[in-house]
């Protein structure tokens, strides 16, 4: 087991410079210089330009900043905002929070909601509730982020008034119900039919049917027998789920006004804060790394078959 966690600590470390470096290059290639947007319409020295890129090292070639980008980041320096001067570790560290939180929850309602659902759909396959929960997700997979989250917005806050239609600054866990329900709901939908197809296949396998004839009890057989095989796929969808909700959270906290990562990202794109956008990338690619790491060290548990060499 160590040897192969360490195998693939190392295979980490090529993706995680070709994530980052793409992204850097992106970034680079932003229209418009940011530098030059702090003036805004007014007339700028060309020297003053020139020695705010030199101290900020814009002026290197895009290699070099990317190197000094990476020497930094292994320091814990994400590098510093051109606008406002605030280290964007320090920003990062104010919005991010929420922004975990909104994710965590939109997490716990995908897997509770999306595998029970699939449970009862999958026992009883081709039944009521089966089609009807492949109807449901259906509809979820078909209607964009926004069109639903607005819907919920009119609805739930408007019509209803149960809910606020817009979070304040420091919203509660109350408030980011709502929005984590929306950010969830198509991640819930996949889970949900990805669950309802495993589990209705091993329904039919010879090792059911066995631990039927032994005359097991029916909740050690879907409890045991079933669940840990049928959740292995899930499993490996769930872990790199976790980064997509992070990063859908942009859309969803937009919607509902949560001062998040979504709505740092958009500050930053519209002030060509391109060292912004690196920094928070870089984070969400170091959790996609960690949760697909972790979802394979989690097969063993679900099957003793499963040995790493």
């Amino acid at each position: 087991m160590g040897r192969y966690v360490a195998r693939r600590l190392l295979q980490m470390i090529p993706v995680f410079i070709g994530s980052t470096l793409l992204v850097f290059l992106m970034m680079y290639a932003l229209p418009g210089d940011p530098v030059r947007a702090l003036a805004g319409e007014q007339h700028v020295d060309a020297a003053q330009i020139a020695a705010l890129k030199a101290e900020r090292g814009l002026d290197l070639p895009i290699w070099h900043q990317y190197w000094n980008y990476l020497v930094g980041l292994f320091q814990g320096d994400f590098g510093t905002q051109i606008a406002s001067g605030r280290p964007i570790s320090e920003v990062i560290a104010d919005a991010y929070p929420v922004t975990i939180r909104l994710g965590l929850f939109a997490f716990v309602f995908t897997v509770v909601a999306g595998i029970s659902l699939g449970i009862v759909a999958g026992l009883k396959a081709e039944s009521i509730r089966d089609r009807g929960l492949l109807g449901l997700t259906l509809v979820l997979i078909s209607m964009p982020s926004f069109v639903l989250g607005y819907l919920v917005q009119y609805f739930v806050a408007f019509k209803l008034g149960i809910a606020n239609p817009n979070e304040g600054i420091e919203p509660t866990n109350g408030e980011l119900i709502m929005p984590a329900i929306v950010l969830a709901s198509l991640s819930l939908a996949y889970v949900a039919r990805l669950t309802r197809t495993s589990v209705a296949e091993n329904m039919r396998a010879d090792y059911m049917r066995t631990a039927v004839a032994k005359g097991l009890p029916r909740r050690r057989i879907v409890g045991v027998h079933l669940m840990r095989n049928s959740l292995i796929p899930v499993v490996t969808f769930l872990g790199t789920d976790i980064g997509s909700l992070m990063g859908g959270a942009i859309v969803t906290e937009g919607i509902f006004n949560v001062k998040g990562i979504g709505n740092l990202v958009f500050d930053a794109l519209s002030k060509r804060e391109g060292a912004t956008v690196v920094g928070i990338v870089t984070l969400l690619v170091i959790v996609y790394l960690v949760a697909s790491l972790l979802v394979d060290l989690l097969y063993a548990v679900l099957d003793p078959r499963i040995r790493y060499a």
